[in-house]
């Protein structure tokens, strides 16, 4: 899938800075959410440490949910612009 292509024709100026921080933003949430999984899974190997382990396996997995989030909040904003064509290319390749 390609969703994060910069050589997209593009009809706004603004469109690449856009595009820039939600990809910005969709690999933020990709590394904290592995990061939480990974503290979790090494408090998991002491009792103590359970429920914080818990804890961070919860908000990753939050995190993980964001990322859907994230693209669709970045397609509605192209659907905005009145940017179809995008739209419509995306998914017939998805098809």
């Amino acid at each position: 899938m390609t969703l994060f292509k910069l050589s997209r024709h593009r009809k706004y100026v603004s469109d690449e800075q856009t595009y820039a921080w939600f990809e910005l933003a969709y690999t933020a949430v990709d590394v904290s959410a592995a990061g939480l999984f990974v503290i979790g899974s090494i408090m998991f190997f002491s009792e103590a440490w359970l429920t914080a382990g818990t804890w961070c396996f919860l908000i990753g997995s939050i995190c993980f949910a964001l990322k859907p989030v994230l693209r669709i909040v970045r397609e509605l904003r192209y659907m905005k612009n009145d940017d179809y064509e995008d739209l419509a290319k995306r998914f017939e390749k998805e098809q």
